[in-house]
């Protein structure tokens, strides 16, 4: 019996410590920040708050009655993604992908920190490549065709159409109106190269004092997500979590409210759809 008991309570403490890791970020990131060498990888910041509330004083300050407080600064989780992929039929194109495990989305081009638009919504439903068919197809023809142009395009038979197309309905991915499907996304940007222009050098950061953003994806997810919308010919060699270092700057209002805004402090430009990073 107490052999039993002992086993009982070593399951027991077993699936505590995995329902922590799981459901509580703040609880994963100081077991991470543990057992880490006490560093982490961040973009370098190449614009100080100071400068950034400079430059936009007249946009963030009306008048004298409203006052800056004290900005902060904060660091960001992407997944960096060592990968290669089909270029062309006879050239493999080989780079890096960078994903926010925040937002969920892919970043084009780190200078100007342009995004996709709708791995979010994938990711949600646990999207397949089945259904990426469809995604894809329409995304490549500006998010709408007609199913005639869809079962020409992907060449399947009209069973197996019907069930990727009834797939993508039911998780709302998509919609249906007359003999058209469209993705069910606001200016969706799904159609893109399986590369980030990355020009930025990478920068260690001491743990210590450093705020660091909870995840609200998992590595996993973001590589399943990949696998699914970039089709077979597409490879993950290596993942390394990193940072980008992100400023929240709050104006305080006469009437004592605040408002704050969220700047990007390595192209010192603002994050119009900020993520939840408080």
């Amino acid at each position: 019996m107490r052999s039993v008991s002992i086993l009982f309570l070593c399951l027991m403490i077993g699936l505590g410590a995995y329902a922590s890791w799981v459901y509580f970020p703040n609880f994963r990131t100081k077991i991470e920040d543990y057992m880490s060498s006490g560093t982490f990888q961040t973009l370098e910041v190449r614009y100080s708050a100071e400068a950034i509330m400079e430059a936009h004083r007249k946009d963030l300050l009306k008048d004298g009655d409203h006052v800056y407080l004290s900005p902060k600064l904060k660091f960001v989780p992407y997944l960096l993604m060592e990968v290669k992929y089909n270029r062309t039929q006879d050239k493999t194109g080989e780079g890096v992908i960078l994903w926010g495990l925040v937002d969920g989305e892919m970043v084009i081009n780190t200078s100007t920190w342009e995004k996709t638009h709708g791995f979010t919504d994938c990711i949600a439903s646990n999207a397949t490549r089945q259904e990426f068919k469809i995604i894809n197809a329409l995304a490549s023809r500006g998010g709408s065709w007609d199913r005639e142009g869809l079962s020409k395009f992907l060449n399947i038979e009209n069973h197996i159409l019907d069930s990727w197309i009834d797939s993508c309905r039911n998780k709302s991915l998509i919609v249906q109106s007359g003999n058209n499907y469209r993705l069910h996304l606001q200016n969706p940007k799904l159609q893109v190269i399986p590369e980030t222009r990355l020009e930025q050098w990478l920068v260690t950061k001491a743990t210590k004092k450093a705020v660091r953003v909870n995840k609200k994806y998992r590595t996993s997810q973001i590589e399943y997500i990949a696998r699914a919308a970039f089709g077979n010919d597409f490879a993950i060699r290596k993942t390394t979590e990193i940072f980008l270092p992100v400023y929240s700057i709050t104006v305080q209002n006469p009437d004592g409210s605040q408002m704050t805004s969220y700047w990007n402090a390595l192209n010192g430009k603002r994050i119009s759809q900020p993520f939840a990073i408080d």
